[in-house]
């Protein structure tokens, strides 16, 4: 099931998959915290409920790294067994990518560390006088690499067809010569999920290229390059259930091979000699052209099990967070002065994410109460998407520029779910059991009790 189709799951259909399927298991499943309330003594399990942020580690990447660690050597020019290992496992993992996307045999697969620097790579790629349309309320990543005259930030309709004339109106606006239209799969302030196939036909039209990104979408759905018909995924392994550093640009090769390196230096090089006082180099045309320095091989590898674990998943997967944000949404509907953020008037097919605001209660100071007294984590603030979480704040009726996210995931439980919802009836209807404090403009327990597990001392 592709991004492109849409789902038509009932709830009993949903049920009927969540039980008849086992999703993926997390690392943090057993993780107990201690709550404020408690003298630092008294714990409880660990509700996760921001992996929008960073998702916890699969217990099959965990595993997967402790066996690659004894291996694990230089890649690409050492002669050593464990070197061969480590270059084999490096190599491979470009063509799990691929499949992971249904990407092109011919695009390439850049390695890097996250979403973030794999569109700042594409911006350093683009060909001269490339003009540019992304959305304002995209996530930084997105938002900001592009910059220059040439760049069109369009303001985000209320409607998904809106959004699609915009792009529309904006390419047709662009100067000649190449376009990229960038677009978010979903957002990572609502959840919701952007038209990207209708976006994509249009840019077509107006021959641009079109760049995915794709950190919150990745781990919820499968993706397809060749059904959305994109030119460039940019995704991150901390989003993917493997917290080891690594990200990826997947797509068309010529643009990123007529580029100069993103970074100089050894691995980017197929030659480099000394004439007189200057340097001749000869640069690699391959994905490594953009990959100098020792690459980051633990990352790469978990990134590939990642993948393959999730691919093999995605109904089970699918259902578990459809079932869990429908309750989700139930239960906070009910919180006196509940309102959530959204992009689309209309209701539309999302991943397991939505911000909200409470009228009368800080953001920062909910989440902090949460954490302190409940064992929930979740994120405040404006989740590095400042205009759209201002602007849909505004929409929601509130004054405030924050407002408190949660994400769901594979280490969410419906106990977490539901701990959430009482503890928010609680915190609206009493207020906390603790006192809190502002010294560096987060909130915090005042004098808290809790100890930090050993390895932080």
């Amino acid at each position: 099931m592709t991004l492109a189709i849409e789902r038509t799951n009932t709830p009993a259909a949903v049920a009927e998959t969540v039980a008849t399927h086992e999703i993926p298991t997390v690392a943090c499943a057993d993780l107990r915290v201690p709550l404020v309330t408690g003298g630092g003594s008294d714990h409880i399990g660990y509700a996760n409920l921001d992996h929008a942020a960073s998702a916890p580690c699969l217990d099959k990447v965990r595993a997967a790294v402790d066996e690659f660690l004894p291996w694990y050597a230089s890649v690409h020019r050492g002669a050593g067994f464990a070197s061969q290992i480590s270059t084999k496992l490096y190599e491979r993992t470009r063509g799990i990518l691929r499949d992971f996307v249904d990407a092109r045999s011919t695009d390439a697969v850049v390695f890097t560390r996250n979403t973030t620097d794999s569109f700042n790579l594409l911006a350093r790629s683009l060909p001269k006088h490339t003009s540019v349309v992304v959305f304002d309320t995209d996530h930084h990543a997105a938002l900001l690499p592009w910059r220059g005259p040439n760049v069109r930030r369009i303001q985000t309709p209320r409607t998904r067809l809106a959004a699609v004339s915009a792009v529309d109106e904006a390419l047709a606006d662009c100067p000649q010569g190449p376009r990229l239209v960038v677009i978010t799969g979903a957002s990572n302030v609502t959840g919701e999920l952007l038209p990207v196939k209708e976006i994509a036909a249009v840019a077509r039209r107006h021959g641009a290229r079109i760049a995915l990104d794709a950190a919150q979408l990745a781990p919820h759905r499968k993706i397809s390059v060749r059904e959305l018909d994109v030119d460039y995924v940019a995704l991150s392994g901390h989003k993917l259930y493997a917290p080891f550093g690594a990200g990826a640009l997947i797509g068309r090769a010529d643009w990123l091979r007529a580029a100069q390196p993103y970074l100089a230096g050894g691995g980017a090089t197929k030659l480099v000699n000394r004439d007189s006082e200057n340097l001749g180099v000869v640069w690699n045309s391959g994905p490594e052209r953009h990959e100098a320095g020792s690459p980051n091989t633990v990352g790469v590898y978990a990134l590939g099990v990642a993948c393959e674990t999730l691919a093999g998943n995605w109904d089970a997967i699918v259902a578990h967070e459809d079932e869990l944000l429908a309750r989700l949404r139930r239960g906070l509907a009910a919180v006196p002065g509940f309102a959530e953020l959204r992009l689309f008037d209309a209701p539309v097919d999302r991943v397991g994410t939505l911000s909200f605001v409470v009228d009368g209660f800080d953001p920062g100071w909910l989440a902090a109460v949460l954490s302190a007294e409940y064992g929930i984590g979740v994120r405040d603030g404006a989740f590095c998407a400042h205009i759209a979480t201002k602007r849909l704040i505004s929409a929601a009726g509130s004054t405030g520029q924050q407002a408190v996210r949660v994400s769901l995931g594979l280490g969410s439980t419906t106990e977490h779910v539901d701990r959430l919802v009482l503890a928010l009836r609680q915190i609206v209807a009493r207020g906390a059991r603790w006192q809190y404090e502002k010294p560096e403009g987060r909130w915090v327990p005042e004098n808290d009790p809790r100890e930090l597990p050993p390895f932080c001392a």
